[in-house]
């Protein structure tokens, strides 16, 4: 681990069912947990008919988050990392209400999409166990959703993601808390229809092993050890009788199950429902359960991210492999847009690293739309990126990227600007005006490197200034600059050049 490494790091999984922090001790490269802390939020219970989240669940949540926040509101910048799932990533409100829990825990939220979230659960479970060699399934039902991985070693081979979770299962099919054979059946059936159209894919790769993760799958396994049906995890005979068991007893409130918590028995139908569909469909016989998932997945992410083992850079330079991009041309433009950031980078208020990443990020994805046609190539970019599973990026990392790449060249697209949330629109947008010059810089596409370029700014006020003579001799260069004031005069910049 570097020297400016953090003692001490932490990671917030904001689930649709509990909230769960753990904080950690960096040491030589590794980490050593020291605190972990669980609530029962349900944030997905409050997600109304609209898809926008109640101001009860709201308060659940905030109030859990100020508790957060006192433990880690101090930690180092870098030292945190906080997503939201699956009931954020439907939330109609989730923008507003990622402010309000942002400010009481004091760090930033990211929400992931369902397969960024299935790498890091499979990244948490993987650490978790035996170095083995062998081909395993990972299953993690969530209060939202529902993830498998198939993965070997601390690769993910293949991820899915399906919208169904123990909370969401529950409040459809025991809304008013029965339990009957019939009412299991239909909700097995309704999880089946979710693995259908990855029922094959699955069984063609075929697994050694399958592991279980998160507290569906522990709760599951708990009351199965306590009532003795089982002594070594999850077998689809002990998950039989337990439906059977359930169903028998007719009611939520009627579970008197060893092993089952109070806080737990309201969303357990659905997710026992979810993984006998699995079982069944996949033909499992017996489920190991790991006490490792999301949140240990995110503090392996987050070291990985301080040693500078981003797995993010990892997935550009795939993109830049997988669109044939001229990594040349990326380099020389990435290289200009950095001298030019750095020259203005404070008084702009574009300070930081994250900065840096994203100019570079930019920098080598910004011709990947030649890869379907040279018209227009910036807006094809911008879509890719914003469509594409992107492995360690966040969703608003990744719109970030697609509005950058989307709009740097040609008519600066404003209304794609206005879709960021308001912290990170301005910068970015600043960030596309120097990426754009870069690349306007390096239009003729050539080896030569430019002369020393000095810029300065006065908030929409830009000057460059080249060496003496330097543009009598490149008139194109100053056609394309001209060209470029004219961009950037529609959205309020005022380019100037000698």
């Amino acid at each position: 681990m570097n020297h400016d490494a953090p003692a001490s790091i932490a990671a917030v999984d904001l689930g649709s069912n509990s909230f769960h922090m753990i904080v950690a001790e960096t040491t030589n490269g590794h980490f050593k947990v020291i605190d972990r802390v669980r609530e029962m939020v349900r944030l997905a219970a409050g997600l109304g008919p609209d898809n926008n989240i109640g101001e009860e669940a709201i308060t659940r949540a905030t109030e859990c988050l100020l508790r957060f926040g006192e433990r880690i509101r101090d930690f180092e910048p870098g030292s945190v990392r906080v997503v939201g799932t699956n009931t954020l990533r439907k939330a109609r409100n989730g923008r507003a209400f990622r402010v309000q829990a942002e400010a009481a825990l004091g760090h930033t939220i990211d929400v992931i999409s369902g397969r960024e979230e299935a790498r890091l659960i499979y990244l948490g479970v993987s650490h978790g166990l035996e170095d083995e060699s062998d081909l395993r399934l990972v299953i993690d039902i969530g209060g939202g959703s529902t993830e498998l991985i198939l993965g070997r070693r601390f690769e993910p081979v293949i991820m899915e993601s399906l919208h169904m979770g123990c909370v969401s299962m529950s409040a459809v099919q025991f809304a008013d808390g029965g339990i009957t054979a019939r009412r299991m059946h239909i909700a097995e059936l309704r999880a089946l229809q979710e693995l259908e159209p990855i029922e094959a894919s699955y069984r063609n790769h075929g697994w050694q092993s399958v592991i279980g993760a998160s507290g569906t799958n522990i709760a599951i396994r708990d009351v199965i050890v306590a009532n003795d049906w089982s002594k070594d995890g999850i077998t689809r005979t002990s998950l039989e009788q337990l439906c059977e068991v359930m169903i028998t007893a007719g009611h939520i409130d009627k579970l008197d199950l060893p092993g089952l918590s109070d806080e737990r028995r309201p969303v357990f139908p659905g997710g026992v429902a979810i993984l006998l569909a699995i079982f069944h469909l996949l033909d499992i016989e017996h489920m190991r359960v790991s006490s490792s998932a999301l949140r240990e997945g995110l503090l392996y992410d987050l070291l990985g991210r301080i040693q500078h083992e981003d797995v993010r850079e990892q997935t550009v330079d795939g993109l830049v492999d997988r669109y044939g991009i001229d990594r040349a041309q990326s380099y020389r433009v990435f290289l200009t847009a950095k001298n030019l950031w750095q020259q203005i980078g404070g008084q702009w208020d574009l300070v930081g690293e994250a900065c840096a990443q994203s100019l570079r990020w930019a920098g080598a994805l910004h011709e990947m739309g030649r890869a379907i046609a040279h018209s227009q190539y910036h807006k094809h970019g911008g879509y890719l990126l914003a469509h594409l599973d992107m492995p360690g990026f966040s969703r608003g990392e990744q719109r970030c990227l697609a509005v950058l790449v989307g709009g740097h060249r040609r008519k600066f697209p404003l209304a794609e600007f206005d879709t960021l949330p308001e912290l990170p629109r301005g910068r970015i947008e600043k960030l596309c005006v120097l990426l754009r010059l870069a690349v306007v810089l390096h239009r003729r596409r050539s080896e030569t490197e430019l002369p020393d370029i000095n810029i300065k700014v006065d908030e929409k006020k830009i000057r460059l200034r080249f060496p003496g003579g330097w543009l009598d001799e490149h008139q194109l260069t100053v056609a394309d600059l001209e060209q470029e004031a004219s961009y950037l005069k529609v959205v309020g910049y005022k380019l100037k050049f000698k």
